[in-house]
């Protein structure tokens, strides 16, 4: 099994060793050919609350860490 590595921004960082990133993916309507924006936000371990809002971070996919927490930070990319 793969697992998959995604780009995001830190939304919150309110919750101790949690952070929730904002992800977001472009695709163009079949139909109407119009680019539609979809965000997803995922819950990631941040074992040292080193991130804070407006970062760029990268996360991995991993396996369950809490009931909503399934991602895990690699590292910051852009800090704010």
């Amino acid at each position: 099994m793969t697992t998959k590595e995604t780009i995001g921004i830190v939304i919150s960082n309110k919750m101790d060793k949690t952070i929730t990133v904002a992800v977001k993916n472009q695709t163009s309507h079949k139909k109407y050919n119009k680019i539609i924006t979809k965000t997803n936000k995922y819950y990631a371990h941040d074992a040292n609350n080193e991130c804070a809002i407006g970062d760029l971070v990268k996360i991995k996919e991993t396996k369950p860490i809490s009931k909503n927490k399934r991602w895990k930070l690699i590292n910051k990319i852009i800090k704010k």
